[in-house]
C-alpha cells in the first residue's frame, strides 16, 4: 500500500482539500509553492496512463475545479500541472499556482511552512471550491 493509498484511508494525516468517489486532493506537504496540490486517484495505479478512460477523465475533471479554486485564492498567473510520478508509485498530478515558469522547477528549494500555514491554505481552498 503506498503513502497516498494510507492517506485516502486516514491512516496518514494530510491537508485535504476535496474528494469525490474517485478522487482525493491534498496539500503537498514539501511545496513547491504555495497552494501546491496534489490531484490522485483513489484506486492504486503507478502510472497515470495505465488508468482507465473514465478514470483518468474523472481525474482531470476533478483536477480541473481544484486548479480553479487555487487560482482564486493564490496569487498567480495561473495553474501549472506537472506529472512525474516518480516519487511515488501511485499516479498523481501535481497542481502548482506560477507567477513564472521557473515556479514548475523541481529542482527548486522546498517551502518550508507552519501548521497553520498549511491550514489556512487548505481552508482557503476548500472555501472557493
Amino acid at each position: 500500500m503506498t503513502i497516498f493509498s494510507r492517506i485516502i484511508n486516514g491512516e496518514i494525516p494530510c491537508y485535504k482539500i476535496a474528494e469525490s468517489e474517485n478522487c482525493f486532493a491534498f496539500l503537498d506537504i514539501n511545496p513547491m509553492v504555495r497552494g501546491h496540490v496534489l490531484v490522485i486517484p483513489k484506486r492504486e495505479v503507478d502510472y497515470l496512463f495505465d488508468l482507465t478512460d473514465q478514470e483518468l477523465s474523472d481525474l482531470q475533471l476533478f483536477a480541473k475545479k481544484i486548479a480553479v479554486a487555487q487560482k482564486k485564492v493564490i496569487p498567480c498567473q495561473r495553474v501549472g500541472q506537472a506529472v512525474l510520478g516518480m516519487e511515488v508509485p501511485h499516479a498523481h498530478i501535481h497542481l502548482i499556482p506560477m507567477q513564472t515558469e521557473k515556479d514548475m522547477l523541481f529542482s527548486n528549494p522546498k517551502l518550508k511552512l507552519s501548521e497553520q500555514e498549511f491550514q489556512q491554505i487548505a481552508s482557503d481552498i476548500r472555501a472557493a471550491l
